[in-house]
């Protein structure tokens, strides 16, 4: 969760599933965290380490939410952005917000996340970071 890529940028290789988890080293912070999936929509939310998403199905994950849960969740912001086919990193997304795409039949292939202290300056850039389709 320190801005590293987890799965792949340009390789054609679809997210399953993801299990997401806090170093929260002595803070009372978890994560929590739900997946739209291929077929199926938006699974319900999974909390610190649980897997969202499907195993030896086949199915793409296509979004994701994530939000920050604990009584020291007030402190921070949690970012993350998508890598998504044929669009490429989609601009980031925050706390809770949904980020990927609906509709289109676009598989993830890489996510990063990033925890920041709120009031510190982030650049999220200006690009979409959820598209559904019309």
């Amino acid at each position: 969760m320190n801005g590293q890529t987890s799965g792949t940028s340009g390789e054609s290789k679809r997210l399953e599933a993801i299990e997401i988890q806090v170093d929260n080293k002595g803070y009372d912070l978890g994560i929590e965290y739900r997946t739209h999936i291929q077929n199926i929509g938006w699974q319900d939310w999974k909390h610190d380490g649980e897997i969202s998403g499907t195993s030896n199905q086949g199915l793409r994950l296509e979004a994701i939410e994530v939000r920050l849960t604990g009584s020291d969740a007030s402190r921070y912001d949690v970012y993350y952005r998508v890598q998504v086919e044929n669009l490429g990193w989609l601009g980031w997304a925050s706390n809770g917000a949904e980020s990927g795409t609906a509709g289109y039949g676009y598989r993830l292939e890489g996510i990063e996340i990033v925890l920041v202290e709120k009031g510190t300056a982030f650049d999220t850039g200006s690009a979409a970071f959820y598209e559904t389709a019309a």
